[in-house]
């Protein structure tokens, strides 16, 4: 499976704003710290702020926050918010297949096993530990650490 590349960008934001959690992010530091398009990422930022994953503070000193601790953010909330379906298959879409074996079939129910694995260690890892080596990301993005 192969996730998009606006998932990709979005836990990059994530993973940003988790790295730097005393500050408000703009997203042209974010762009720039990754080499990353500005408009794609103002695109980006819309559904996760409406999934409730970062706020946006308007005006001068404002930016971008994680809404909650990066701890009770998982990998699985972001890559819902970003990712429009999970069909590994054309039978996992049973209303738009014509395949005669759809309810005679093990391929269907290993990539269904295969799919729920994935999901499950998704949700089982937190934004907060992928950015555990919190002083070497800082330094590779390019970031101030304004705590040291």
């Amino acid at each position: 499976m192969r996730l998009t590349r606006q998932t990709n960008y979005a836990l990059r934001i994530m993973m940003y704003c988790a790295a730097t959690p005393e500050k408000r992010n703009r997203v042209s530091e974010i762009a720039a710290a990754y080499g990353l398009p500005e408009k794609f990422l103002f695109k980006i930022l819309q559904p996760l702020v409406e999934a409730g994953l970062l706020l946006t503070i308007r005006g001068r000193s404002g930016g971008i926050i994680l809404a909650k601790p990066a701890e009770q953010i998982s990998i699985l909330d972001v890559v819902k918010v970003t990712e429009a379906d999970f069909l590994m298959a054309e039978c996992f879409d049973e209303a738009n297949t014509d395949c005669p074996l759809l309810d005679h079939c093990e391929l269907n129910s290993a990539l269904r096993d295969a799919l729920n694995s994935f999901l499950e260690s998704l949700g089982s890892r937190s934004i907060a530990s992928l950015v555990k080596n919190r002083a070497d990301i800082l330094l590779r993005l390019g970031i101030q650490d304004s705590a040291a």
